[in-house]
């Protein structure tokens, strides 16, 4: 079974937390027993999550040699040149070494939900929109990437893993798909 799950801002990918208080987990959202997901996603990002009951499927799509392409919707913070999109496209040097590159465009506001708690908006600072491709899945690696050359991350959405999309899926939402 392969599950696609919008997973909100604020959630965890994993179904407790010992934390005191704790945190929502994916256990409020009435997923199918016995699936589990495959990758994570940040505590502060949203998107697409997928969950599997299978072992091997789970590996196929996380592990780097099968080189998954995960594609993010990114608000940074400030107005991207030309020199720091191409940074980002040909890899930039992370604490943990160069990534490889990613394809990245600068693309409109996506049409996603309104966040709760709202991205904050400074009047005087310009904000836009990014499409990130990549093909590895490091800690933070897209946060990483855009402080890296200057444009902080306001909000990250995956939208695509593979495949597979969020397509219409509301947050909080999922549906079964074809692996």
């Amino acid at each position: 079974m392969l599950i696609a799950f919008n997973k909100p801002f604020g959630v965890l990918c994993q179904f407790t937390d010992r934390s005191t208080p704790a945190r929502p987990t994916l256990a409020g959202f009435g997923l199918p027993a016995g699936v589990y997901p495959a990758g994570r996603l940040d505590f502060d990002s949203e998107g697409l999550l997928l969950l599997t009951d299978d072992g091997r499927l789970a590996h196929r799509l996380t592990d780097p040699r099968h080189k998954q392409p995960k594609t993010y919707w990114v608000q940074v913070e400030g107005d991207p040149g030309t020199a720091q999109l191409e940074a980002l496209r040909t890899g930039v040097v992370l604490n943990d070494g160069p990534t490889l590159p990613a394809r990245v465009r600068r693309v409109d506001a996506p049409p996603l939900w309104p966040r709760d708690p709202p991205v904050r908006v400074r009047k005087t600072v310009p904000d836009a929109w990014l499409e990130i491709t990549l093909t590895e899945g490091r800690n933070r690696q897209v946060r990483r990437m855009t402080a890296a050359v200057g444009l902080p991350t306001l909000r990250l959405v995956r939208a695509a893993i593979g495949g597979h999309g969020l397509d219409t899926l509301a947050p909080g939402g999922w549906r079964q798909v074809q692996a």
